[in-house]
């Protein structure tokens, strides 16, 4: 059941509005001005949001509020609407994507002051967000992977922005085709979802319909499995390359080729988000596929810890928290199919806070040291910046899980339910996860910030209207874990109060300051450097990221390319160009040659010609008759 109300189309609208203006109209408007509108456009959208979040809280539960903008496809009993539907889900998702989003284009305005390309990495800017909330506030699912495939394009012309540098355009280039091949495990699985509706005479593929129609997936087989979990797996796979989970993560750390608000935006808060939020979208559907719903909580585990281990050895503060961004997402999903999906979104929101605020602290730190990435090359930063270095303490707390900061109370909130779903094996690998994450975090925020500098550090302090959007992310992460119970009645998730014994309990935080004693006393020089030489081989392996890069080189990159090189001589070069292009035209010639013999431009050639074909037209027709 919902209302109708236009304000939903102007969230979306908004941004792609002042796209074109900055796209279109851009030689003839200053860079203050650009700007400005780039923020006007997310800032009306995160009005519009604010608008009607608290329009539906007043609503009943079990309300939405849809807009019908326009009839899209109609293809025999198939009709598909551009139309948008806002639940609490989808109203949680909109607030989040505009409202960081705006405080990123703020902070973008000092950290690209310089940039020669400005105003087009602000239209980019606002495209992305004009694509982004499409996807969450899509009525269907059809509508849905249009946004989808939006914030994809949008990524690789955003990780790609300093294409100068071919390392950035080939960073674009994977997180494109990485992406690809998980949309077409999407893809399938929209095919296959239609193909049993249709069957039944359901031509509906609105978020609503799909979920109600469970237990007709459950019933139905193909191949001789379960539709249900063939969908839910497609489905799942798709999210996979979005948001950066085993098999298809390996795009995530090379992005950060892309300017550091990209990798805030993109890689924190939004885009890497959207797997999780299909998954919780598709919440019924996962309720009661237990068999796909095991497999996203072991893959999500098992890149939880996988990207943990690897960011414990990286030197790029943004490879750090690329790694981390990872990890997290893991926990997300864990949430999403734990049997309270509201968990994993609740996390997904107190991390889209403290991790934009953690990207956008170590891009002040970049823009501060003239571009410097690798943390043992900083130190002392703690008393040279300080504004920084108070936000980023307030991002290292809260992503560590320290009691009372946002991380504290979604993460543990996740390891909680997963201990009462009885999987022990997944809880146990979200606690060392947690271990893990603390320690990674406290050695880059110690080596950055509290260690003493190897040299002398030219600081170049970052400006006023860089630091607001700092500020405002650092209250959030403060603050956002304290509507936790409140985000749950919103969305109504029935509370329920669990008895857990106070070891289990706190388990997840003695693991975190267990990490974070580790992180502090490991990162000593002299001691760091002692356990780099005597564990020199597992260093490298792990510092290398398991080789896992040159892995899929050798299965997949290498043979394409070699089988790519073959049908483009043996058959692109050889038999479409040399036999069939070049055959037919040296046809072509040949045969205007053999004609221009024929005409010679001697009447009594030409009445022969004519005579002959009368003679055997006649023979034709007398035969026939």
């Amino acid at each position: 059941m919902s209302i109708d109300s236009n304000l939903i189309r102007w969230v979306i609208i908004s941004p792609l509005i002042t796209f074109l203006i900055n796209f279109l109209f851009s030689r003839f408007l200053t860079k203050r001005i650009s700007a400005i509108l780039a923020c006007l456009g997310v800032g009306f959208s995160f009005v519009f949001s604010l608008m009607l979040f608290s329009k539906l809280r007043s609503l009943p539960q079990g309300v939405g509020i849809s807009d019908l903008f326009f009839n899209w496809i109609t293809f025999y009993d198939l009709n598909v609407a551009v139309k948008f539907f806002l639940d609490p889900l989808s109203s949680v998702m909109a607030l989040v994507v505009s409202g960081v989003s705006l405080l990123i284009h703020i902070y973008s305005i000092g950290y690209m002051d310089e940039d020669k390309d400005f105003k087009r990495f602000f239209s980019y800017l606002n495209l992305f967000v004009f694509f982004m909330l499409i996807l969450v506030l899509s009525d269907n699912i059809i509508l849905m992977f249009v946004g989808w495939e939006g914030v994809g394009l949008c990524s690789y012309l955003l990780i790609g922005f300093w294409y100068e540098n071919i390392n950035n355009s080939k960073a674009a280039k994977k997180a494109f085709i990485t992406n690809r091949v998980g949309d077409a495990f999407f893809i399938a699985g929209i095919l296959i979802t239609y193909y049993v509706l249709s069957s039944n005479g359901i031509f509906d593929l609105s978020f609503s319909n799909l979920n109600s129609s469970a237990l007709l997936f459950y019933n139905t087989s193909l191949f001789g499995f379960s539709v249900l979990s063939i969908i839910t797996f497609l489905f799942f796979m798709g999210a996979t390359g979005k948001s950066a989970q085993f098999p298809l993560y390996v795009w995530l750390p090379d992005a950060m080729a892309g300017p550091t608000p990209v990798s805030a935006l993109i890689h924190a808060a939004t885009m890497v988000t959207a797997g999780v939020y299909l998954v919780a979208r598709l919440n019924p559907l996962y309720q009661i596929s237990h068999t796909v719903s095991n497999i996203i909580l072991y893959v999500a585990s098992f890149t939880a810890l996988f990207s943990a281990v690897i960011a414990v050895t990286q030197r790029d503060i943004k490879k750090i928290l690329a790694y981390s961004t990872i990890s997290q997402l893991g926990y997300m999903f864990m949430g999403a199919v734990s049997g309270v999906y509201a968990s994993g979104v609740f996390h997904l929101v107190t991390h889209a806070f403290f991790k934009a605020l953690l990207f956008l602290s170590a891009g002040a730190v970049i823009h501060s040291l003239a571009g410097e990435q690798d943390i043992f090359n900083m130190g002392g930063l703690k008393d040279k910046i300080k504004d920084v270095f108070i936000v980023t303490l307030v991002g290292w707390l809260s992503i560590t899980g320290f009691p009372f900061l946002s991380g504290y109370f979604s993460k543990d909130f996740i390891i909680e339910n997963l201990y009462l779903s009885g999987r022990n094996n997944v809880w146990f690998l979200s606690v060392l996860t947690a271990f893990l994450t603390a320690f990674y975090m406290t050695r880059l925020f110690s080596i950055a910030f509290l260690n003493k500098p190897k040299k002398e550090l030219h600081i170049h302090k970052p400006s006023k209207i860089m630091t607001y959007p700092l500020f405002a992310l650092a209250v959030l992460s403060i603050s956002a874990g304290y509507f936790l119970k409140p985000f749950l009645s919103f969305t109504g998730v029935e509370i329920k109060e669990h008895e857990i014994s106070f070891i289990v309990k706190e388990i997840p935080l003695i693991a975190s300051f267990l990490g974070i004693f580790l992180g502090f006393v490991l990162t000593r020089e002299n001691i760091s450097d002692m356990l780099e030489n005597k564990f020199k081989k597992i260093h490298k392996l792990v510092s290398d990221k398991f080789y896992v890069d040159e892995i899929y080189d050798f299965i997949i990159i290498t043979p394409l390319s070699k089988i790519s090189e073959i049908v483009f001589k043996f058959i692109d070069r050889k038999l479409i160009d040399k036999a069939m292009v070049e055959g037919t035209a040296n046809s072509c010639y040949n045969a205007g040659k053999l004609s221009s013999k024929i005409d010679n431009y001697n009447l009594r050639n030409y009445a022969a010609y004519i005579l002959s074909a009368v003679v055997i037209m006649l023979i034709i027709f007398l035969r026939s008759s």
